[in-house]
């Protein structure tokens, strides 16, 4: 699952997901080493870090698992392809620690509980992040989870225009493109048409003249590029894209989008130690967007390993030892 797929997908297709759910019982867990995320003593005992498979995940994964390993844990990663895996694993004690997105992973616990047409009916996720965690935490606890405060650092959809069109038309915000009446094409993928974090929720809650969407994909290369060149006016990226190169992103003023910030989702009984929660929370109050952003651009551009890039960071912020 790619970062990009996550955040455009998060509550639509609950059908499928629920069907995904029932399907994944036999898969198993591909496990990993945490690189210099583990601790030679670990003489708190042993944690498991989940991931998922794509570039963010693991930066976050290594993030928490070196951390921990230097508050005195004996920690490793575990790499699970989908949160339809990973997730039943956390519940099971298979894995430990997860680094989440509020509102993803609220709306997957939300088709998880109550069944997935009742939650595309009645969402719980919004762009409010305190209400947000809170709907999540009333469907976490159950299932044995403890959700640990979300920080700053948020991935969710983020639309960019050129600096020159933005320049020319005076556009900081979402809400500038919409007083505008500029007519607007998407660089996007397909499913832009119809989802409503996309181009249905650019017209009905900023009032942009959406004229059509150019199927290139969720941030890629392709679709910066035909903003550049000026053949469509909007691509449809995340926030934690840092290789934007002659593009800006318009805010989200009205905060169409939800709130998919940061945050540590753990096993209530195997990782519930006040230690645990102390360690990650100085992370999450570390963490920026932009911080996000740039340790993925490491990884993606640089090709930096995501254990290299995690300890780098780290011992900027003095968050471990050197």
């Amino acid at each position: 699952m790619s970062r990009t797929s996550r955040i455009a997908g998060a509550v639509i297709g609950m059908v499928a997901l629920a069907g995904s759910l029932a399907a994944c019982g036999g898969d198993s867990l591909e496990k990993e080493k945490g690189g210099t995320g583990s601790s030679a003593g670990g003489e708190k005992g042993s944690l498991v870090v989940g991931s998922a498979s794509f570039t963010e995940s693991k930066v976050l994964a290594e993030l928490y698992a070196q951390i921990l390993g230097d508050a005195g844990y004996s920690t490793s990663i575990t790499t699970v392809k989908n949160r339809e895996l990973y997730e039943p694993s956390l519940e099971k004690g298979e894995i430990d620690v997860v680094p989440e997105y509020a509102a993803t992973i609220a709306e997957f616990l939300n088709a998880k509980v109550n069944g997935a047409e009742a939650a595309q009916a009645k969402p719980v996720a919004s762009g409010d992040v305190e209400a947000t965690v809170t709907a999540l935490r009333e469907l976490a606890a159950p299932l044995g989870l403890t959700v640990l405060p979300a920080g700053k650092a948020v991935d969710q959809n983020a639309f960019a225009v050129s600096k020159e069109f933005a320049e020319k038309n005076s556009l900081t915000t979402l809400s500038d493109l919409g007083k505008s009446k500029l007519k607007v094409k998407i660089a996007a993928g397909d499913e832009c048409e119809v989802r409503p974090f996309c181009a249905p929720g650019l017209k009905k809650t900023y009032g942009i003249d959406v004229t059509g969407i150019d199927p290139k994909g969720v941030g890629t290369p392709q679709s910066k590029q035909a903003v550049r060149d000026g053949k469509v006016q909007l691509v449809l990226t995340t926030t934690t894209d840092a290789v934007l190169d002659g593009l800006v992103f318009l805010e989200d003023d009205k905060k169409l989008q939800n709130a998919d910030n940061v945050l540590p989702v753990l096993n209530a009984k195997d990782a519930g130690a006040p230690e645990i929660a102390d360690a990650l929370g100085k992370l999450t109050a570390a963490l920026t967007t932009e911080d996000l952003a740039e340790l993925n651009r490491k990884v993606d551009a640089e090709r930096a390993k995501p254990a290299d890039v995690a300890k780098e960071y780290l011992q900027s912020k003095n968050l471990i030892k050197k």
